[in-house]
């Protein structure tokens, strides 16, 4: 395929026709400048690609083999990747484990006993599963840097569940680069989101954002193929995590917070993930599902592993009732995050 040629969503979510990407590009450029947002939708390939500036920040994916839609993958304002590559495009160095993490995604590990979370391209076909099927994208707008897209949640047994509703904005102010994520779901039928580790939004990071560790792993060698021996190797290895408790490291993991920020480096240059929830949320402030392995997550949902059997959280909805779900994801590339400044975009995101 000519790469030059692309074709766009317009507000239907409904491919038009098909332009330059050169020359759009220029002209979004000339009219917001560096920081400019543009989707650019590729049907064949199941993907919207977020541009900020005329380069790469996200795409919005939503292939067979995955099971659910997801951002992948992330990338700073200069250029580094911050999200795992296996299973979709592995990478040397990279661990293989939980192919089920694929970039930025929302799904659970047990809706009316269907497990969400854990599904994938390497499972079985097997009823105990569920699917976010992508069905739409309603609205992709520039301008206000939104995309709109709906998906339904099908049990193991083809019963539809929820029907999801997702508002992604992206923005972009310096060096860092945001997402705004508003998923609304609506139970099709009576829905039980029983207490469950496995949840709610998670990213799995690159091997230079996990913690050193000690422990001998399997990864990935310079062929791309599974090592025959584990290793212990945090060559390049510089994540640490902070809460908004002012908790650190892997002391993090089943504590509360209202945001969480994992930062290090690549190849030498400062880059950070800083999660943030919302007051609205149910179960906030959440529980931090954040892993030194490379899985960054919150689960406001399961509480009971989280808090040693002293709280238990079964969520449920009647048929036609929603939930609503916000989230803001800052990426950061060239410097850091302060404490303030984070708890100021807090503030701010708190009063949406």
């Amino acid at each position: 395929m000519n790469k030059s040629i692309i074709c766009f969503f317009l507000l239907t979510g409904l491919v038009t026709g098909c332009k330059s990407a050169q020359k759009n590009t220029s002209s979004a450029m000339d009219q917001k400048g560096k920081n400019a947002v543009q989707f650019v939708g590729n049907p064949a390939e199941k993907k919207v690609d977020v541009l900020i500036g005329g380069d790469l920040f996200t795409s919005y994916i939503y292939p067979d083999n995955i099971a659910k839609p997801t951002l992948y993958p992330l990338i700073t304002s200069t250029g580094k990747r911050l999200t795992r590559g296996f299973p979709l495009d592995p990478q040397p160095g990279e661990r293989f484990d939980h192919p089920h993490h694929v970039g930025f995604w929302l799904n659970y590990g047990d809706v009316n006993g269907y497990d969400f979370w854990n599904n994938s391209f390497s499972e079985p076909d097997n009823h105990k599963f569920g699917v976010i099927r992508h069905e739409k994208v309603v609205r992709a707008d520039g301008k206000k840097g939104l995309l709109e897209v709906t998906a339904k949640w099908v049990s193991g047994d083809q019963e539809d569940l929820l029907a999801e509703t997702t508002q992604f904005y992206f923005s972009a102010s310096g060096n860092t680069r945001q997402i705004d994520r508003i998923t609304t779901l609506k139970a099709l039928t009576d829905v039980a989101f029983n207490d469950n580790k496995e949840g709610l939004i998670g990213i799995r990071v690159i091997r230079a954002l996990e913690l050193p560790s000690d422990s001998p792993e399997f990864y990935l060698g310079a062929d791309g193929k599974p090592m025959k021996e584990k290793t212990v190797n945090n060559d390049g290895v510089t994540g640490n995590y902070l809460s908004s408790e002012g908790l650190t490291g892997g002391g993090v993991w089943g504590t509360r917070g209202k945001w969480m920020y994992l930062y290090g480096r690549v190849d030498g240059d400062p880059v950070s993930l800083t999660l943030i929830d919302h007051p609205s949320n149910v179960g906030y402030p959440t529980y931090w599902h954040a892993r030194g392995y490379g899985l960054f997550a919150a689960n406001p949902l399961g509480q009971k592993i989280f808090s040693e059997g002293r709280e238990e959280l079964n969520f449920s909805l009647k048929k036609g009732e929603s939930v609503t779900f916000r989230y803001r994801l800052l990426v950061q590339g060239g410097n850091g995050l302060s404490k303030q400044e984070i708890d100021r975009s807090f503030e701010e995101f708190s009063k949406k």
